[in-house]
């Protein structure tokens, strides 16, 4: 009976506290919105069908390096980490301190680092910790209330950080990151997730291998 009595306080103090992190990230992710609302896309995180969706065509196997701008509080980041090789790194790049600060606390696995810097400055970034090219660079941010000529320079360091072969991945409410994208990717692909708070416009460009 002991032994039940025990299980049941452990099952008890395990779901207090995933409850604690849930609200705890969400608390960071509402402040984060409240402090900077034009460099964050949404009051809402992303929907685990918007996860699975816009890492589906991430070749996980040739992934070495992937980069994610604007990470809020991890919500791709611990998928991302899930689906990549053991020796493969994730960086995140963010403005936003507060961000930054949560996920150097909350994420200790050894392929994670988190950057407190611009997404315009990627190359010099990822040159920084020991790389030239990503694989893949995924982006949440909301290109569409960037200060001006921001998103452009975004997208263009974009372009040239990624290897032949590789993807920029967005998401967005508006059309105006796949736009960019289209200016200087050769090739996008586009599509909707309907299961997100908002609906929610997703779109991979793509630089051909040569």
């Amino acid at each position: 009976m002991a032994s039940h009595d025990l299980v049941r306080r452990r099952n008890r103090t395990g779901a207090k506290q995933k409850w604690r992190e849930f609200f705890g990230a969400w608390r960071v992710f509402f402040q984060g919105f409240v402090e900077h609302p034009v460099m964050v896309g949404s009051i809402i995180p992303s929907s685990r069908f918007t996860i699975r969706k816009m890492l589906g065509p991430v070749d996980w196997d040739r992934c070495r390096l992937f980069v994610e701008y604007g990470p809020g509080v991890g919500t791709f980041c611990r998928p991302v980490l899930d689906r990549m090789r053991p020796d493969a790194t994730l960086i995140v790049i963010d403005t936003n301190p507060l961000f930054i600060g949560y996920l150097k606390e909350h994420i200790t696995d050894p392929r994670f680092i988190a950057v407190h810097g611009s997404a315009e400055d990627v190359e010099a970034i990822i040159r920084a910790h020991g790389h030239e090219q990503a694989d893949y660079v995924l982006s949440g941010l909301p290109f569409s209330t960037l200060p001006e000529g921001l998103g452009p320079r975004i997208a263009a360091a974009t372009a040239r950080v990624i290897r032949p072969g590789g993807a920029f991945l967005t998401y967005q409410f508006s059309k105006t990151a796949m736009n960019l994208t289209a200016e200087v990717f050769d090739r996008v692909d586009s599509d909707w997730e309907w299961l997100n708070i908002l609906p929610c416009r997703l779109a991979w460009g793509w630089k051909d291998a040569r």
